[in-house]
């Protein structure tokens, strides 16, 4: 592991404060998680302390080169993103840039965060983790995940671990200084990626501003500039909007998710825009297929789909198990 700051640590072992955590340690988490199983709760707050750590020296806008693996919304289906995997390639054999909402909603939001968390920690520069809207600690005490670590630990202790990861994910990527990656969409008040780089990002979202634009806006055909958006955040932008961003920034594609797409991606504006949606048959009950976006050495595009992984290979929570007394 690099430091991030020109040193290394000691061959095997990466520093936190006055802790460490080996690769070995790393290696052995991912086995854990990879089979579905929660690792201890000094091993997650150890895990969080080091990704804060590689996550806090990267940009708000994470170049990433080619070949690249482009992914939308996972939204804790684990046995999907095993899936994903199988389809995609192993990290660290696939460059991998996730566009945000890992948790909520899915069952297994925290087995889904800490894999890509670990994932991250063991290869970080093969993996690229941006902040969705369900990223965030109001989002989350709504939608399954603060309910689910509670489930899962007893206490709200690798919640509070989690969210405070949250707040150094980056805000985009661009892939081969071509494709815009980001969780919603964009912002009236951003016309340069040089805007969002100047952005403070270490904070729960806003309500409002650039900040919350990036997650929760949506880009629409059937307009001309700027709307409304019905989600109560962000905004709703036309082809002319788009189009002035790749032209003004020098790129030719906008990827990113936040919108169920049936066939697991759909075009936008023509082909300057895509949504890349790759949480299949969403919430258990969509029937959607799910994609990922495939970018070749040659920077050329390329969408896989794929269906949910299959019966015998997923398992379902025991819903008879007791609750915390926090529900009681």
């Amino acid at each position: 592991f690099s430091s991030g700051r020109g040193g290394t640590w000691p061959r095997g072992a990466v520093a936190m404060g006055d802790q460490h955590i080996s690769s070995r340690d790393v290696d052995e988490h991912i086995a854990t998680l990879k089979q579905c199983k929660v690792i201890s709760e000094d091993s997650v707050k150890a895990l969080c302390e080091k990704a804060k750590e590689i996550l806090m020296e990267e940009a708000n806008v994470h170049h990433v080169p080619i070949p690249a693996v482009v992914v939308g919304d996972i939204h804790g289906q684990f046995y999907d993103l095993l899936e994903l995997f199988d389809v995609g390639g192993q990290v660290p054999m696939s460059n991998y840039v996730f566009m945000g909402d890992f948790v909520d909603r899915g069952y297994y939001s925290v087995e889904t965060f800490l894999l890509l968390l670990a994932l991250k920690v063991r290869y970080p520069k093969r993996v690229t983790l941006i902040r969705g809207n369900h990223e965030s600690r109001q989002i989350t005490q709504v939608y399954g995940f603060y309910d689910e670590c509670l489930k899962k630990y007893g206490n709200t202790a690798v919640w509070k671990a989690c969210v405070d990861v949250f707040d150094c994910l980056c805000l985009s990527a661009v892939v081969d200084n071509t494709v815009l990656c980001v969780h919603g969409g964009l912002s009236p008040s951003l016309d340069t990626i040089d805007q969002i780089q100047d952005l403070h990002r270490f904070q729960e979202p806003p309500h409002e501003g650039p900040m919350c634009d990036l997650m929760w806006s949506d880009p629409d055909d059937d307009i001309q500039g700027w709307g409304i958006s019905a989600r109560g955040a962000g905004y709703v932008f036309g082809p002319d909007i788009a189009d002035q961003f790749l032209y003004a920034n020098h790129l030719e594609l906008i990827a990113r998710s936040h919108q169920l797409a049936m066939e697991g991606y759909k075009y936008f504006f023509g082909q300057l825009l895509v949504t890349v949606w790759s949480a299949p048959n969403y919430c258990y009950r969509c029937g959607n297929v799910a994609a990922i976006l495939a970018i070749s050495a040659e920077g050329a595009i390329d969408f896989q789909v794929f269906e949910p992984r299959p019966q015998h290979l997923r398992k379902v929570p025991d819903f008879t198990s007791r609750m915390p007394d926090y529900f009681l």
